[in-house]
């Protein structure tokens, strides 16, 4: 036992003058020169890890950039995207800087690019209904535009361009090598586009963004090099003003934990990368070709001919409203040729990338939802080429074939068996009234007999007594739906025409 507690004691005092020992050479090894880091980063461990690192040419860099000159809110959160907040109707600078290095894009140096700059909602629910609210805005402001260039503020701007049609876009050209400045203005204030309840509503966010292209082998800017975008609020003059002073105000108010939730205010906005904004060119062109379509696939609109048996039948003396039905099959080219064919151009862009199947498997709460209740039940009713009833249909049989029915009827109930043959129906044609006049009608029955609408002189209807009652479209009016007549012809006197009697 007490060669153990000694063996102890030796081994205690072994490890305390081990540990003394290292102690003692600490400040030593952390003298100067004792070790350098690039040693250090020269370990095994951290060469594998820098290894895995991006170089610094693979990293992305775009040949553009820009810069608004507008500062940013304060009362944005860290992970937030930047707010700006701009006057309506004042002149901002929008630096168009050249961020190309030594020997990138060689194919445009010395030449001029085209940059598109336009105001879009920032809210996906609103682009989905933008023509709609540009329309409405256009309605509201006639003559004004929702996006401006101040032409005589701008520096380095080249052929600067508006499109009427096209009042939230500018276009221009400029030159990287040289200072370039666009100075624009918007026009339109973040309340125009909320719904009006009770003052002080919430105005919806904009985007300014900005696409540039260079010139292709024929000359034209549409080859795509950069977009870049930032998201504003327009307030009424001196309102943008009056924003930042009230957000810098709240935000001086909170303490100092609650402040890093928040990104620091910036005198100007670098606008970010972006998707480049869709193609338009659906949108003010006329296709050349027009998809094919079979004759099965056509349904026509409201008024139908007389002829017919069914209010699909089409008749070249009616107006037609006709609307080719989409087949599942067809291609995202044939589905667009078919948005603008059936005036749905406005959502061409939106419907860039779907097919014929695509499209009818939209449920009309999605369409609405997409398009707006006006539209999207527009759409939903050309997908699934639902007819227009009829205001009025009434069933006409010509006396001579109604005679003729009975003649053949009695016929029949003079057979050995006695029994009548409920397959001796009368023929009666369908007339399709939409206008509900006298004219109307007549011109319908005229297409049963033949003859110009010009023939008949008057249309009679035979009341009690076997009088003749002129008929009046007030008459017409009040005939009930699905109404049957005999109609029989008088030759007029002193004339070439008829006069049609309603039995």
């Amino acid at each position: 036992m007490a060669w153990v507690l000694k063996m102890d004691e030796a081994i205690e005092s072994g490890l305390v003058h081990d540990f003394d020992s290292s102690l003692s050479g600490i400040g030593q090894e952390l003298g100067s020169g004792a070790y350098s880091m690039s040693d250090v980063l020269a370990l095994p461990i951290f060469k594998q890890e820098d290894s895995n690192l991006p170089s610094e040419n693979e990293t992305k860099h775009p040949p553009f950039q820009y810069v608004l000159y507008s500062a940013t809110s304060p009362a944005v959160k860290l992970h937030d995207e930047t707010l700006t907040y701009l006057n309506q109707g004042q002149s901002y600078e929008v630096r168009m800087l050249d961020n190309r290095k030594i020997g990138d894009l060689p194919e445009i140096s010395g030449k001029m690019v085209k940059s598109i700059v336009r105001v879009v909602f920032h809210d996906r629910r609103l682009q989905y209904s933008e023509h709609q609210q540009l329309e409405g805005w256009k309605w509201n402001r006639p003559g004004d535009r929702l996006l401006d260039l101040d032409v005589p503020m701008s520096v380095g701007i080249i052929d600067p361009r508006t499109n009427p049609a096209q009042l939230n876009t500018i276009e221009f050209l400029w030159d990287p090598a040289k200072r370039t400045s666009a100075f624009i203005q918007v026009h339109c204030i973040s309340t125009e586009f909320t719904p009006r309840k009770h003052g002080g509503e919430k105005g919806v966010p904009f985007r300014i963004q900005i696409d540039t292209f260079k010139e292709n082998e024929t000359g034209e800017y549409t080859d795509h090099l950069h977009s870049a975008s930032c998201q504003i609020k327009v307030f009424k003059p001196k309102g943008a003003d009056r924003k930042q002073k009230t957000d810098r105000e709240k935000m001086e108010k909170r303490t100092a934990q609650e402040k890093e939730k928040y990104q620091p205010s910036y005198e100007t906005t670098i606008l970010t990368e972006c998707s480049p904004w869709p193609d338009n060119a659906y949108v003010n062109s006329s296709p050349s070709t027009t998809p094919t379509f079979t004759s099965g696939q056509v349904s026509t609109y409201s008024v139908p001919d007389s002829n017919s048996s069914s209010p699909n039948h089409q008749d070249e003396g009616t107006t037609q409203f006709v609307v080719e039905q989409l087949c599942p099959t067809a291609t995202i080219q044939e589905a667009q040729q078919w948005l603008h064919k059936n005036r749905f151009s406005t959502y061409a862009r939106l419907f860039s990338n779907f097919s014929g199947s695509d499209l009818l498997k939209l449920t009309r709460d999605d369409l609405v939802q997409i398009c707006g209740s006006a539209d999207g039940i527009r759409l939903f009713n050309a997908l699934k080429a639902r007819s227009v009833r009829p205001r009025l249909t009434i069933y006409v049989c010509q006396e001579s074939q109604h005679a003729r029915g009975i003649s053949q009827l009695a016929s029949l109930q003079d057979n050995e068996n006695g029994e009548g043959d409920s397959r001796a129906i009368y023929v009666y044609h369908a007339i399709y009234l939409e206008e509900l006049t006298t004219a109307e009608l007549a011109k319908k029955i005229a297409t049963i007999f033949n003859i110009s609408p010009n023939q008949i002189n008057q249309v009679y209807r035979q009341g009690p007594t076997g009088i003749h009652v002129l008929v009046s479209d007030q008459m017409v009016h009040n005939f009930q739906d699905e109404s049957c007549f005999v109609i029989s012809t008088v030759k007029a006197e002193n004339t070439e025409g008829y006069h049609v009697i309603l039995k």
